[in-house]
């Protein structure tokens, strides 16, 4: 078992040593947090050993969890990395791209494993038919919350979009060709709510929309390529997959059938998988674990977690460029 300790003990961070605890991959050291009279209460409630200092906690781990405010991520993560200890750290990666670059390089220079949390990865829907989205060409994501003061200290494309950003560079394989974006602040200091078009160089277009000032939820994210439709409900976590191929000669009476233009017919079918019930975040700390135990780059490795930031910072220098 990996020795694993949490750098943070807000609101996420009490989740992640919850699941730490109760994972048969890692041995739950404790925990530091700047906030000592905090630290005591969630000591003396939860039993979790809290450490005097972040250096502390670091030298008893095999594996550190940096769960902290995103402003804090590259101090934590660099004492992390130089200390040979390997890293989890929660997303965006760092507070900018030069830190996520030089964040990374040192990773790969101390030999460590880095997984960046990108939790909807780990979504049992998006896991259900990720191996089916194939060469799309059209995408269209809606990232909808209600409003929290919570995570207004970034904007909302670091707070909410980061996600369906990540999850869209994962499926297209191709590099981005071009972004615009533009983004509007409600209630925070920065955008509440946000559309972005990404291009890429092999004619993909994605459209992504995010808002934390909404009414209701919602984390959908559909997907177009050739003879097929897919989409994925992150919050219902229910998936759909519409397929079409040649029409027989000979249809049964029940079989849907389309004419295009040309005359082609096409017969059109259902393909849903299975959506096996999980806990994504579960899930995404064990995943690390075994990439760590097998010697294997982790699903959501410091590489990506720092282009889906750069692909982020490229939306929000947009919203500069419209004085917003």
């Amino acid at each position: 078992m990996l020795k694993a300790g949490v750098l943070g003990a807000g609101h996420l961070g009490k989740i992640h040593l919850k699941l730490l605890q109760q994972s048969s991959k890692y041995e739950l050291i404790g925990f530091f947090d700047r906030d000592q009279e905090a630290s005591k209460k969630i000591e003396e409630e939860f039993g979790y050993k809290s450490f005097p200092s972040m250096e502390a906690l670091i030298d008893a781990c095999d594996m550190v969890d940096v769960v902290t405010p995103t402003i804090y991520h590259f101090e934590c993560a660099e004492k992390v990395v130089n200390a040979g200890k390997h890293l989890f750290i929660e997303k965006p990666i760092t507070h900018t791209v030069e830190e996520a670059n030089t964040l990374r390089d040192l990773a790969k220079q101390k030999g460590v494993r880095g997984q960046v949390g990108q939790v909807e990865r780990f979504n049992p829907a998006f896991m259900a038919v990720n191996h089916m989205i194939e060469n799309p060409m059209f995408i269209e994501a809606h990232r909808l919350a209600e409003f929290n003061p919570r995570g207004t200290d970034v904007s909302v494309v670091l707070d909410l979009m980061i996600h369906d950003i990540d999850a869209i560079l994962s499926v297209v394989k191709s590099q981005v060709k071009s972004i615009h974006a533009s983004g509007v602040s409600v209630i925070s200091d920065t955008p509440d709510i946000a559309n972005a078009r990404i291009e890429f160089e092999n004619g993909c277009v994605a459209n992504l929309t995010a808002s934390r000032i909404s009414m209701k939820k919602m984390r959908k994210a559909r997907f177009f390529q050739k003879d097929a439709y897919i989409s994925v409900d992150f919050l219902e976590k229910k998936c759909e997959v519409v397929k079409m191929k040649d029409a027989p000669k000979d249809p049964d009476d029940f079989a849907m059938i389309l004419t295009n233009a040309e005359g082609v017919k096409k017969q059109i079918y259902f393909d849903n998988p299975d959506v096996s019930p999980n806990n994504a975040i579960l899930d995404e700390l064990e995943s690390f674990a075994e990439a760590i135990e097998k010697n294997q780059t982790p699903v959501v490795s410091l590489t990506q977690g720092t282009e889906a930031l750069r692909v982020a910072m490229k939306i929000i220098e947009n919203f500069k460029k419209l004085d917003i």
